[in-house]
């Protein structure tokens, strides 16, 4: 290919987690800095292999759909912009380099990016930046709500308890507006061919089978995730009592489900903070409307302590070099994986992520604390376990969740502790969440489905079940849980809008950016 075919200054775009045209200032940044501009995304075989300690699979079929899904939408955006994106295969630092070979080194003006900021992406950040001495470098900043440069501490002073964070934050910091994209983007260099995209039986998965039970029913990419906002905001009007349904276990309308779409840079978080300041302007401004951007800066958080703390967010002992007597035992793990644990509401949450790639916040809090509290295993395996089959996998909101859960990390209450028979009876209060998921137990019509060991021979087989053979035992018990059997509950839920405060329960704590990630309302 001739390097003077051109006619003019290329800018390549790497992108990675940042899958969207709106607010996107990588490629704004290329399109007013070159005459032809060539948008890149490489399926690294590295997102394919194992996880880091116990080689799950790292990117499981529910993400990976979702990815093609946004890479397809992405693709279309940009050519009707007058674009293209380009797809290959391989490991960026070496992808790029190769295609600047081929194109010829001086019609490439530069090499845009956006930052990430852990360690398997900053590793491949450093390779490619090596592999392109002599190539301008533009690396950018663009996957939070509060730009790094306007937080009122640095990187390595971020506050260690996120009340701190977001109070300093919220008094301090501005936050940028969106970016104007043009109509007409920069084309394509003429010649290069853009490659297809990959099926995931190219990339060795098998295409998840559609469950109608999901709580996510919704396809990859900007165009849908925009799509969203305006159904949960304008069109459903959902965002006004955010705060009182977050909680919910059933159904898409819960909570926001932007989760999925920030962790894979289909949204822009600055987008839906001005989408929730339009709607609070023209229709109504409550508790609510202000939680969703109360979780962005969560989000947030995650993102600005796994700048700070680096690789520690990935160690046994946490943040803080907290030691605890972790253990490794397969087989309570493999229950508690596959929701055989014989605790219905931790097993009807676990079922649900392994059919459909999602879990609410309230579940994921609970499993969580079930592994690491009343298991004691090792936190890392719900973390890469979670890294393997959640949607929304976000590296810092996951880790970052998992560390606060394991008491290793930012919670200042190192053992907060949930209690899973009080949580399913505040949030679950006649079961229909157990009995979704569980299917052994649906003859069991009310709450007492939350702890089928306190029934009674008789109303046990009266329900066709049988504990050990159709549904097991319980592999732990924890002594709270006597406290808050459903015979005491009276049925009643004073957990939906937030309830369930009691000292058992350990509803109050804080939402930790789930529904924009872990979700936090999940993580929402």
């Amino acid at each position: 290919m001739s390097a003077t075919k051109f006619g003019g200054r290329i800018v390549i775009c790497v992108l990675r987690n940042d899958l969207r045209y709106h607010d996107n200032e990588v490629l704004l940044w290329a399109h007013n800095n070159a005459d032809h501009v060539l948008p890149i995304y490489c399926f690294d075989p590295r997102h394919y292999e194992g996880t880091w300690h116990f080689n799950f699979p790292k990117t499981g079929p529910f993400r990976l759909k979702f990815l093609l899904e946004s890479l397809g939408d992405l693709r279309s955006i940009l050519k009707k912009a007058g674009s293209g994106l380009i797809v290959r295969r391989g490991e960026v630092e070496k992808v790029v380099p190769d295609l600047i070979q081929t194109i010829g080194k001086s019609n490439v003006h530069a090499v845009a990016f956006q930052e990430e900021v852990t360690k398997e992406e900053l590793d491949v950040q450093t390779a490619l930046v090596k592999n392109l001495a002599g190539t301008g470098i533009k690396k950018i900043w663009g996957s939070t709500l509060f730009h790094k440069d306007d937080i009122p501490f640095k990187s390595d002073r971020v506050p260690d308890v996120f009340t701190e964070f977001r109070k300093r934050c919220e008094g301090g910091a501005t936050i940028r507006s969106t970016l104007q994209m043009p109509d007409q983007f920069r084309p394509l260099p003429p010649g290069i061919e853009e490659g297809n995209l990959p099926t995931m039986e190219d990339l060795g998965q098998a295409a998840p089978v559609n469950d109608s039970r999901t709580a996510f029913p919704f396809k990859g990419g900007e165009t849908t995730g925009l799509d969203r906002i305006q159904q949960y905001f304008w069109g459903s009007n959902n965002i006004s009592t955010y705060k009182e349904t977050r909680n919910g276990l059933i159904g898409s309308e819960y909570s926001t489900k932007f989760s999925t779409w920030l962790a894979h840079g289909c949204l822009s978080p600055r987008k839906i903070y001005e989408e929730v300041k339009k709607y609070e302007r023209q229709r109504t401004s409550n508790q609510s409307t202000y939680w969703v951007i109360f979780e962005l800066i969560w989000r947030d958080y995650f993102k600005f302590v796994a700048l700070k703390f680096g690789d520690r967010l990935f160690y046994l002992h946490g943040l803080m070099g907290v030691r605890k007597p972790w253990k490794r035992d397969q087989r309570l793990f493999d229950a508690w994986k596959d929701g055989r644990t014989g605790v219905p509401f931790v097993d009807s949450n676990m079922r649900e992520l392994k059919s459909t790639g999602f879990m609410s916040n309230r579940g994921r809090q609970n499993v969580a604390s079930f592994l690491t509290k009343d298991l004691g295993l090792d936190w890392r395996l719900g973390a890469e376990w979670f890294e393997y089959l959640l949607v929304d996998h976000d590296v810092c909101s996951n880790y970052g969740n998992w560390l606060y859960s394991a008491g290793v990390g930012n919670d200042p209450r190192q053992d907060r502790k949930f209690n899973m028979v009080k949580q399913g009876l505040d949030y679950d209060p006649q079961g229909d969440y157990i009995r979704q998921w569980i299917p052994e137990l649906n003859t069991i019509r009310d709450g007492s489905v939350h702890t089928p060991w306190t029934l009674s021979l008789g109303a046990l087989r009266q329900s066709e079940v049988s504990l050990g053979e159709t549904y097991p035992n319980p592999i732990v018990k924890a002594p709270e849980w006597n406290r808050h059997s459903h015979r005491n509950n009276k049925g009643g839920n004073r957990g939906a809008s937030g309830g369930g405060r009691g000292k058992g329960g350990h509803s109050r704590g804080k939402q930790r950016g789930m529904d924009f990630y872990f979700s936090s309302s999940q993580k929402k």
